[in-house]
């Protein structure tokens, strides 16, 4: 976990956000209902598979009728039947976001997002908050009430798992990504909601440079409201895990403090994503096996948490098992980019970020 330096080596970091986010994605999915597989549930399924510690994708079941129903694309997510990536809007939002910055830059206004998802996105692949703002769209309405109107899931996840090209579009400049990951979850977000996405982006734009993951974590603070209840929350973990306390520990202490708000709520799944970045230490497997066994979001949590260690340690560094499998291709229900090359799409983000980075200056400073 080095600072980024030459273009080699953001070259390389920018890829491993991308195979990161895509592997963690594919190793939640299987388990991505958090009212029924919990930490303990997951955990047990994996010891009946003899799969912990776990070191690769989650194992196929290896009894039936047993309790532990996988969802039904598991057997395009298990290791050994994976040929390429599965659909999942966890990884079409990435896409949508390239388009996007592609075609109207950094400068983009909110209704260029909504525009670009009447476009590109197909209705029944959007859910909660994104399928509430898309029907508003649909409906002529204009953000800010795209994101209030009839939108009972104003705080919930969709925001952050739309911010990561934020953030390997400006390396080492947290504030800047989040700016322009707050822009984008406006359509469809309020208050923590909105927070979650600016405090995501930041972390992966704060990885390129920060040298630990701690110090991203706080970097990564800096730009949401102290008081905020995501804050409180991340500040939590990361106590806690300066205490020394145990990771199942530390996650038993803050399910207890988020009771109530439920598995895809923004809050309890930053806690569980903090807790698996601070415990997993920069190692990519430890990382994003500890996210997904933390349960709730599995999926989303499994995609941030593998692309903030990617770009800590680069696409070269990223495990074989969880790369080869991906065969450099990517299914998405973004029209226009089914099949594409995850390589060429890693390509096309580094054009934006070298473009993003000419004439900045010095990165963001903490705080």
């Amino acid at each position: 976990m080095t600072p980024v330096g030459t273009e080699p080596d953001l070259a390389d970091r920018v890829h491993g956000g991308w195979l990161g986010r895509i592997a963690g994605n594919m190793l939640g999915k299987p388990v991505e209902q958090g009212d029924l597989w919990t930490r303990d549930r997951i955990d047990r399924y994996l010891r009946q598979a003899a799969a912990l510690p776990l070191t690769d994708y989650l194992p196929e079941p290896v009894g039936r009728g047993d309790g532990f129903e996988l969802r039904p694309e598991w057997r395009q997510c298990v290791r050994g039947r994976i040929h390429s990536s599965c659909r999942d809007d966890d990884v079409d939002y990435a896409i949508l976001g390239l388009d996007l910055l592609e075609t109207h830059g950094f400068a983009f206004s909110t209704e260029q997002v909504g525009d670009l998802w009447l476009l590109r996105l197909p209705y029944l692949q959007t859910f909660t908050a994104e399928r509430a703002a898309y029907r508003n769209l649909a409906n002529g309405l204009k953000p800010p009430l795209t994101a209030t109107y009839d939108n009972p899931y104003q705080e919930w996840i969709g925001a952050l798992i739309r911010a990561d090209i934020y953030g390997w579009t400006c390396p080492g400049a947290p504030s800047r990504a989040a700016s322009l990951a707050r822009r984008d979850a406006v359509l469809s977000h309020t208050g923590n909601g909105v927070y979650g996405a600016m405090w995501a982006a930041a972390l992966i734009s704060a990885a390129f440079t920060a040298p630990t993951v701690r110090q991203a974590v706080d970097r990564a603070l800096a730009v949401v409201p102290a008081s905020c209840r995501l804050a409180r929350i991340v500040r939590r973990v990361a106590s806690l895990h300066a205490t020394r306390m145990t990771w199942e520990d530390t996650l038993a202490t803050v399910t207890e403090e988020t009771v109530g708000l439920g598995w895809i709520h923004t809050v309890p799944n930053a806690a569980v994503l903090t807790a698996g970045l601070l415990y997993g230490d920069g190692d990519f497997t430890r990382t994003i096996t500890l996210t997904v066994r933390g349960g709730l979001d599995t999926d989303s949590n499994g995609a941030t948490a593998g692309s903030v260690a990617g770009v800590l340690n680069g696409a070269q560094a990223v495990p074989d098992q969880w790369k080869d499998p991906l065969e450099d291709t990517v299914r998405s229900a973004v029209f226009g980019f089914d099949g594409a090359r995850i390589s060429d799409l890693a390509e096309r983000t580094l054009r934006l970020a070298e473009t993003r980075t000419e004439g900045t200056g010095s990165p963001d400073r903490p705080g």
